[in-house]
């Protein structure tokens, strides 16, 4: 089996962005080759796979019915990197956000790109991140734009790197949001943002397809159909994901191995994609010894081999480069590769995402419409 290598420029999240702004009426790409609408919808479901969705239909029935196209999430098939994608109109490459957690270049530690937490100086999201992003793009353009989500979201570092220059709407019960979204939809022009991660933490602590789960998504399926009937006249709702997800059927736990340990110097990314980054001199010992332990379980390349492959798009510019490990180890299986001691909530999941293959890189891409 091969690697899913993301179809950026063709069926990506980045094409999803910038097709919408097309949609608004912007000079933007318009790959997707979606219809002109007056105002749009972006139900983002986190965790929401395509192939997950798939496998349950008698789940979310108004989803399912709609399911005739799918995107590819980009590489890592993770929150932080897809948002980074969405919020920019960009492949990862471009944006910078590589990955769950990378290392600050020159600085001797991790940073977690999600959490906006790192052990060194602070980190200014306009510095991580300096793209501008749709949404200011969009706001530039007389148009409104809205991001509708948890109230604890407001003013956090990630937000302010993928969303600069949404009107934030914070709520945190369902009906509050679908009544927040209800009220941006109300501009003339409205570029709207509704987003939602129960389905994604519950897939992590129960695993995909658990009752517990399929509880998500039923909940996710009424809650879009909701949202469909919102929609004033001559608009647009979109339904996708950052990510899918697989559940854990081994574990490769690297505080357990010390061969996987000789000569690394930062651990990074998550047990679905990691960026290995060497110690001084090491980088070829420590490729040779991840190749040899993980062969038939993970695909395991060096940061050139990675760059060259496209899996973080077409090019990766140069001053984003040592944000990849020196060696990127992605689980081609249902494996993944944990580190018991030093990360300890993260290696007790029983679901998990991050790798190049379908049930990870496949997100529906769905439209309902009141034009």
């Amino acid at each position: 089996m091969s690697p899913l290598v993301p179809a950026y420029g063709e069926a990506s999240l980045a094409d999803l962005s910038a097709s919408l702004l097309a949609v608004l009426g912007m000079d933007s790409a318009n790959p997707l080759g979606l219809a002109p609408a007056e105002r749009i919808l972006l139900f983002l479901v986190d965790g929401l796979g395509a192939e997950l969705l798939r496998a349950h239909p008698e789940t979310a029935p108004f989803l399912s019915s709609r399911l005739d196209r799918t995107l590819t999430a980009g590489f890592p098939a993770t929150t932080a990197t897809s948002l980074g994608t969405l919020g920019t109109g960009l492949p990862p490459g471009e944006h910078g956000m590589l990955g769950y957690q990378v290392a600050v270049p020159g600085a001797g530690h991790l940073f977690n790109c999600l959490r906006w937490t790192t052990p060194g100086e602070p980190i200014e999201p306009e510095d991580w991140q300096p793209t501008p992003t749709v949404f200011e793009r969009a706001a530039a353009a007389g148009i409104s734009a809205s991001y509708v989500g948890p109230a604890y979201f407001e003013g956090t570092g990630f937000n302010r790197a993928v969303y600069r220059g949404v009107r934030f709407i914070g709520a945190d019960e369902v009906d509050d949001r679908i009544e927040g979204v209800r009220r941006a939809l109300a501009e003339p022009r409205a570029h709207v943002t509704v987003y939602y991660g129960d389905l994604d933490s519950f897939g992590h602590l129960c695993g995909w397809g658990s009752p517990e789960w399929l509880d998500q998504l039923a909940l996710v399926d009424r809650m879009a159909e909701r949202l469909a009937g919102t929609l004033p006249p001559g608009s647009a709702m979109y339904v996708t994901a950052d990510h899918g997800m697989v559940n854990a059927a081994e574990r490769v736990d690297v505080d357990a191995v010390p061969e996987l340990r000789r000569g690394v110097a930062l651990l990074g990314g998550e047990p679905r994609a990691r960026h290995v980054y060497a110690a001084p001199g090491a980088a070829g010992a420590v490729l040779e010894t991840w190749r040899g332990l993980l062969a038939g379980r993970a695909w395991v390349a060096s940061r050139e081999e990675a760059v060259a492959s496209g899996w973080f798009g077409p090019r990766v510019r140069d001053e984003w480069l040592p944000r990849i490990g020196d060696v990127v180890a992605v689980p081609s299986d249902d494996a993944v590769i944990v580190a018991s001691e030093a990360e300890p909530l993260e290696s007790s999941f029983t679901g998990y995402h991050g790798s190049l293959t379908p049930a990870e890189q496949y997100v529906p891409m769905l439209e309902v419409s009141t034009r």
